[in-house]
């Protein structure tokens, strides 16, 4: 055969193939469902007159908060979707609202993707995550192939990033639903970037959404990277809310100097507004390197001091309901629970649950 004829021959065997594949791929495309995430259940919310639909500060509180505070109250830490499903295969996609997927010490999973788990034999166990790889938009398949069946999930969002909108996506035939609403009220965590989820490897290793899983109850992600400062401002937004709790875990971000007139004054007007709501005033933690720097170790002595001091003349001057929760057990003594020194890591995360659980358990039983 000639080098022509062998020519002709093969543009016509390419000729017979493109539509082939073409067709193919076209009857293998499936019109996937897509489900606008604010449909939903959506905890981790003490505010639903926000400007961005899982902003964690309403919308008035750009006039309030220092531009800072606002700022990070658009990261969607402590957010959450609750949903039922039978689908056999999820996808998600979602839209963020910064270019900067991670952060140096913090993988872009934690900073900016999402986080699937499900309630398999009456505990929530780990299914998929979504990995953020470009801005704004990704698309991911949280999991396939799995047994049908009508399930319980949760999604978190993002811990160091904000989330413009979320969309589930299901195969037809299938059905995905609100999950029912927590029944008890609230625990409100007001806090630093540890309180954030900084730097949990992903959005579901956060230790209040460990807890929320643990204990089967809507946790408030109010920490705020380097200005949990303990503002008026803040406590008069605190107050707003009806939780069962309030938790203060700031004196990261609070100057030794200021720690007893700032607990006072932020106690004071929580108080008035909730008479007979707990209140657990945290320490910090002991930073992993504090055993060989005297002045840091100095520093974190004397906030305790200083919080101790705040918590004693409160009592002293009658006001009840007011606990105390000491800072060595968050982190252990064997330096394995910051990744830098400060920030959580995940085992870090796990031990702060380990050591609030009891102690919360234990101030909502006795509320009750």
């Amino acid at each position: 055969m000639s080098v022509q004829s062998k020519g002709r021959r093969l543009r016509a065997v390419l000729l017979a193939w493109i539509p082939l594949f073409s067709a193919t791929a076209q009857t293998d495309s499936v019109p996937w469902h897509w489900v606008n995430a604010e449909s939903l259940t959506v905890a981790g919310q003490g505010w639903r007159d926000t400007q961005l639909p899982f902003d964690r500060l309403p919308a008035k509180a750009e006039a309030l908060v220092r531009p800072a505070v606002w700022n990070l109250s658009r990261n969607t830490a402590g957010v959450c979707i609750r949903f039922l499903s039978d689908a056999t295969e999820l996808k998600v996609r979602w839209t963020l609202l910064n270019k900067n997927l991670a952060l140096p010490h913090m993988p872009a999973t934690g900073v900016s993707g999402l986080d699937l788990y499900v309630k398999h034999e009456g505990r929530w166990i780990w299914l998929g995550s979504g990995r953020p790889e470009k801005f704004p938009d990704n698309e991911v398949t949280l999991f396939s192939g799995i047994p049908a069946g009508k399930r319980e999930y949760v999604v978190y969002l993002p811990l160091y990033n904000g989330a413009i909108k979320v969309e589930l996506g299901i195969e037809p035939g299938f059905a995905l639903e609100p999950a029912p609403a927590y029944s008890t009220p609230s625990v409100v965590w007001y806090g630093t970037s540890i309180t954030q989820g900084g730097c949990a490897s992903r959005p579901g290793m956060a230790a209040s959404n460990i807890l929320s899983r643990r204990m089967d109850r809507e946790f408030i992600n109010l920490g705020f990277s380097g200005n949990g400062l303990m503002e008026p401002e803040m406590a008069h937004l605190l107050a707003e809310l009806n939780p069962a709790l309030y938790m203060l875990a700031n004196l990261e971000n609070v100057k030794a100097e200021q720690v007893y007139d700032r607990t006072i004054a932020f106690v004071g007007i929580l108080r008035a507004a909730h008479p007979r709501t707990p209140i657990l005033l945290v320490e910090p933690v002991r930073f992993s390197h504090a055993f060989l720097q005297p002045d840091v170790n100095r520093d974190i002595l004397l906030k305790r001091t200083e919080l101790r001091r705040a918590f004693e003349i409160l009592l002293r001057n009658g006001v009840n309901g007011l606990h105390y929760m000491y800072g060595d057990p968050l982190y252990g003594e064997d330096g394995e629970a910051a990744v830098d020194g400060v920030h959580a890591t995940d085992l870090g995360f796990l031990r702060q649950a380990d050591a609030l659980e009891p102690v919360l358990r234990q101030l909502l039983e006795n509320s009750r």
